[in-house]
């Protein structure tokens, strides 16, 4: 896989949208507070940033991010780590939605067959993209009910015939198993444990995967719109709760485990510890 082969999902703007979101501040009070003129705050926010680095720095100050991630980005040199080493086959699903773009994956656990965690925002876009050897399909796991992430959802539980798929427990979906904190599935050499992380959504988990009976292999986390590299999902539902999970999420994984989110490109917990404006 090529590092650098996918944009981030957060510029600048984004993030100091998010973190003044998460400061319950107006974007007056950051200019006063930080003493950046408000028309450069906004341009920033319009995608037209030049801020110096002195600026930069006392924004992170003020808003409690990390300064290095955060000119990192403003530079368009965000840090993203080699990605290898895994113990099975992960193929990143990279579909069209809106502007941007929504990732579902594929876990293989046998020579044609594969685990899905979300689906994108329609089975087209998802079959279009769905990589040729895979041939089977054991399993459906959703992170969150949003429609870039289960659009796909029932055409591929269709094709694939199968009766139920797992996600955050929810009242909504009659086919859904839902999974609580902590619950773990083992599908086809795989152990699969759902950690309950709402904050963008009332209804959303991640997903620890590793191989079965194999603890010391390294780990992937499909975060969904908790965290993405140099950034976090919008907390839509709950910034703090966002926040809060997304640290929980890390501390709780070694640094070498891969970070497979709902959009942008791979990273790692090192990495996003590291660099990631919010996780400081």
């Amino acid at each position: 896989m090529t590092p650098h082969a996918t944009s981030l999902e957060d510029e600048l703007g984004d993030v100091l949208e998010k973190a003044a979101r998460h400061a319950g501040w107006s974007y007056e009070k950051l200019a006063v507070e930080a003493q950046v003129e408000l028309s450069r705050i906004k341009d920033a926010l319009d995608y037209r940033a030049d801020l110096n680095s002195a600026e930069l720095n006392r924004l992170a100050r003020v808003l409690n991010l990390n300064e290095v991630g955060l000119c990192a980005l403003a530079q368009n040199a965000y840090p993203q780590p080699e990605i290898g080493g895994l113990p099975f086959c992960l193929h990143p699903i990279r579909m069209p939605f809106g502007v941007g773009v929504a990732n579902a994956y594929l876990i293989a656990c046998g020579s044609d067959s594969a685990v899905l965690f979300d689906t994108g925002a329609s089975g087209a876009e998802l079959r279009r993209a769905w990589p040729a050897k895979i041939r089977r399909l054991e399993a459906v796991f959703v992170t969150h009910y949003e429609a870039e992430h289960i659009g796909g959802l029932e055409e591929v539980m269709a094709e694939f015939g199968l009766a139920h798929f797992y996600g955050p427990p929810t009242g909504r979906w009659p086919r859904c198993r839902g999974l609580s904190e902590g619950e773990s599935v083992a599908i086809g050499g795989l152990a699969i444990q759902a950690m309950q992380t709402p904050g963008h959504a009332p209804e959303h988990n991640c997903y620890v995967v590793k191989l079965a009976g194999a603890p010391a292999r390294r780990e992937v986390v499909i975060s969904g719109d908790l965290i993405f590299a140099g950034s976090l999902g919008g907390g839509y539902f709950c910034c703090q709760r966002q926040l809060k999970h997304a640290r929980r999420v890390l501390a709780a994984l070694p640094d070498d485990a891969l970070i497979a989110p709902g959009h942008g490109p791979l990273s790692t917990v090192a990495n996003e510890q590291r660099f990631n404006p919010f996780l400081v």
